[in-house]
């Protein structure tokens, strides 16, 4: 019975890997619009679909990011400058993909702008930085996609939406976790809302990698200013001695982040190249084989794993 049991499984991954390389014909004549490319994983999403010949339509913050981002692809990448915050800013960049587009439509929209600062307990965040953190990591790739959604739909397209492992196990970082989660039931919602257009969703959920939101001397120095700026209440409730050991968890976990970002925009490429995308890509070995799994057990079991290094406050009871 074992065997029979191998062999069908064996039998499913095979069929799987066949179904998963089959690639969409006439590439070069697709357009993908990208946000978020100033940095790390839409720069190089940008450089690795501009290598392989698709008409890239790079969205950046800054200028100074667009041009760097022009300097290292070919004649084929555009750039736009691009506030997911801002509808003006959306709605231009918006006219901007239609005029470059044309009737063919937007085959792949990619919503990869998103921060992650400061990382602290949520007691200490204050409100400006919650906002912020939603405004671009939820309501930004909401208010975006609908803009896009006409042209996507146009061209039988594809929405990528960029979460995080954090968007399926939310254990740190509330407010990000909030905003991830928020992806990934926006994107659940469009997924079913669209399949009579041809449209397919797919949800990346990177596990911890090294790029400008994870940038350590950054996020340090974010953190203890929000320790600094926290009420004095707060500040007595948690004690000295519990921020300096969350410092060191949480400056111990930036250290570990992986390097490969291929991980991360191999998924991507392959939601969007594929004839048969995924709905979920898990990116990392951290995210496949622990955070997966852990996100499956029993609540108590999960509290117990995730916070069992943490330490207790000041005036825990």
């Amino acid at each position: 019975m074992w065997l029979y049991l191998v062999a069908f499984v064996g039998l499913y991954y095979l069929l799987r890997w066949y179904r998963e390389r089959q690639v969409v014909s006439h590439l070069q004549d697709k357009y993908v619009f990208i946000t978020g490319c100033d940095s790390g994983f839409g720069n190089l999403l940008a450089r690795q679909l501009d290598a392989r010949g698709l008409r890239v339509l790079a969205a950046c913050l800054t200028e100074k990011g667009a041009e760097e981002l022009r300097g290292q692809t070919s004649d084929r990448l555009e750039t736009v400058t691009l506030d997911v915050t801002k509808m003006e800013s959306i709605a231009a960049a918006t006219q901007w993909v239609k005029e470059h587009v044309g009737d063919r439509g937007l085959w792949g929209l990619v919503n990869n702008a998103g921060i992650i600062k400061p990382v602290t307990v949520c007691e200490w965040l204050n409100m400006e930085d919650s906002m912020n953190i939603l405004k671009v990591n939820l309501i930004g790739v909401i208010q975006v996609t609908l803009s896009m959604l006409p042209l996507v739909r146009r061209a039988r397209g594809r929405i990528v939406n960029v979460s995080s492992i954090l968007g399926r196990v939310a254990f740190f970082a509330g407010v990000y976790c909030i905003s991830k989660y928020g992806v990934e039931a926006f994107s659940d919602i469009l997924r079913r809302e669209l399949q009579h257009f041809g449209v397919k969703i797919s949800i990346v959920e990177p596990g911890y990698f090294r790029t400008g939101m994870t940038n350590l001397t950054r996020s340090l120095e974010e953190m203890k200013q929000s320790w600094k700026e926290a009420p004095k209440h707060i500040k007595e409730t948690y004690g000295q001695q519990y921020f300096d050991a969350f410092y060191n968890i949480i400056k111990e976990g930036l250290l570990g982040c992986s390097t490969n970002l291929n991980l991360v925009t191999d998924c991507m490429e392959h939601a969007l190249t594929s004839v048969y995308p995924r709905t979920r890509y898990s990116a990392g070995w951290d995210a496949k084989f622990f955070f997966i799994p852990v996100s499956y057990l029993p609540t108590s079991l999960a509290d117990y794993i995730l916070t069992r290094s943490w330490p207790k406050p000041a005036q825990a009871v």
